[in-house]
């Protein structure tokens, strides 16, 4: 139970701590620029870690992870836009503080909150993982391809505003990781063009599908409404900071356990462990009308939160290959092109590899802390960073990045491609996190189909191996169930959306707002 404990001191060797220093840091920055979320991040890193040994790839992809959802929160409190999604809820509160001249007291507060909720899902991650493993073993082909079909039509259905196409999204991916060779036959299939012959690189996937969006999203840029507005950045004593935070543990609590449950479900994702957690701390307040006009309860409880499903979104991707947020699902890119195949024997056969990287998440919560903590003071800086700037950077980042893996200009040509193709379908409500999830899981849901297949030839046929068993049975069940689910879900949004607001209170709130 506390072998992690054994591999510790392997973070700590001078390569892999300046690794995770390096990886938080920049992670804080990248979190903190608006628009840069942690799956981009982590998406623009896998391909420098292709050269890396696997450990010290997993450490950066890591602290990356973990610092860009903690950053986003800077550009959430000080420009009022969540850095990420995760950052949605630090908003309501964070930004009002820093109006009222808290700004450095609400970045403390999100920091530390982050930390607490950080160190208590990692340890969730430490103590269930293995349990879970073991669990995993007896998983046969059937099972596994049906966990894969899981993967995607949960991601699939959370990961855009409407369920069809976030599932055609999925399917989309599933599609494109049939472009190439043929596992069985060796023929090629769905070859169009030179640059297709060998495949779909993963790593070009991820790079274009994420980064080159984002990128032509910046090159026009939407102002801000009434401009940025700077802040005083006040000076505030670290004790203060951490007296108030401890003072409200309630939303420490409730943050922590909120974010822990949401992040063992895989597809939620952070936004709705931040909101969910914030309006459970609302509830619970003795002072709900402070909530929204810059209540510190309100910051920590959300920020706790999105830190804290973290580490248990790994659960379900380390056991099942089932990511548990859409940055898990890139994260899980990078397991693969290490060579490293989550499930039961990753334990067993890769320990050292997966200790040290789980070790490293324990540690870089501690330095996500102190390097957030210490930049406070400096962070007003990012509002002055030109989105041009920001999208040259990441342009070369991409184009290099993607080349290095093979030396193949033919990555380079998919990676764009897919990009400007994926910028346009996000006009119309298409989400790249399903398709990515798609192209990752199609060759496991393939393999597994095809082995399954094999057996069922010898044995009772397809339908009794793919269907029969109570294992088999649950899984079918829980892949309908998530889809009925997401389209109940979207219905009631729907309804509540198309519900009229009354009118008094909508110009109350107004009214009240504006002079907050």
């Amino acid at each position: 139970m506390f072998e992690f404990l054994q591999y510790l001191p392997e973070v700590f060797t001078p390569w892999n701590f300046l690794i995770l220093v390096l990886g938080t840091v920049g992670g804080l920055i990248l979190g903190a620029t608006p628009g840069l979320s942690p799956t981009m991040a982590v998406a623009l890193l896998i391909p420098f870690t292709f050269h890396m040994e696997p450990a010290t790839g997993l450490i950066l992809l890591g602290a990356a992870y973990t610092a860009t959802v903690a950053g986003g929160a800077v550009s959430a409190i000080l420009l009022s836009i969540p850095g990420a999604p995760a950052n949605i809820a630090t908003t309501l509160d964070g930004n009002p503080l820093a109006k009222q001249g808290k700004a450095t007291a609400a970045l403390h507060y999100c920091f530390l909150a982050s930390f607490v909720g950080g160190v208590i899902g990692v340890f969730v991650l430490i103590f269930f993982t293995p349990t879970l493993s073991k669990w995993a073993l007896g998983f046969g082909p059937s099972h596994l391809f049906w966990v894969a079909i899981l993967g995607v039509t949960v991601i699939g259905s959370l990961g855009s505003g409407s369920v069809i196409k976030g599932l055609f999204s999925g399917f989309v991916g599933l599609w494109i990781s049939t472009i190439g060779y043929d596992p069985v036959q060796g023929v090629e299939r769905f070859t169009y063009s030179e640059h297709l012959g060998g495949g779909i690189n993963i790593i070009a996937a991820l790079v274009g599908l994420f980064a080159i969006p984002q990128v032509l999203s910046m090159v026009t840029p939407q102002m801000l409404p009434g401009g940025v507005q700077k802040f005083a950045m006040e000076a505030q004593g670290i004790g203060t900071s951490i007296k108030d935070t401890l003072i409200r543990w309630k939303a420490l609590v409730v943050g922590s356990v909120i974010g822990v449950l949401v992040g063992l479900i895989p597809g939620a994702g952070g936004q709705i462990a931040g909101l969910v957690s914030y309006d459970q701390t609302k509830k619970m307040s003795k002072n709900k009308e402070k909530f929204g006009k810059g209540e510190p309860a309100g910051v920590i409880a959300a920020e706790s939160a999105n830190n804290a499903m973290v580490g248990p979104s790994l659960v379900p991707l380390l056991t099942l290959s089932v990511p548990g947020s859409p940055t898990a699902a890139v994260l899980l890119g990078g397991l693969l092109i290490h060579g490293l195949f989550p499930g039961p024997a990753l334990f067993t056969e890769h320990a050292p590899i997966v200790w040290t990287f789980i070790d490293s998440l324990l540690v870089g919560q501690l330095l996500m802390c102190f390097f957030g903590i210490a930049i406070s003071r400096y962070s007003r800086f990012v509002m002055d960073i030109p989105e041009y700037y920001m999208a040259a950077a990441i342009t070369v980042l991409a184009v290099f990045g993607t080349y290095s893996v093979q030396n193949s200009f033919s990555d380079v040509f998919v990676m764009m491609t897919l990009g400007i193709t994926m910028y346009f379908a996000s006009k119309i409500g298409f989400s790249p996190s399903p398709v990515v999830l798609g192209i990752i899981l199609g060759p496991i849901a393939e393999t597994n189909f095809l082995q399954g297949q094999i057996i069922a030839e010898v044995g009772d046929g397809m339908v009794p191996y793919f269907f029969g068993g109570p294992l088999n049975i649950t899984l079918v069940a829980v892949v309908v169930l998530s889809i009925f689910y997401s389209f109940y879900s979207e219905y009631k949004a729907k309804r509540a959306a198309r519900k009229p607001m009354p009118p008094v209170d909508f110009n109350a709130d107004a009214a009240e707002n504006k002079g907050a």
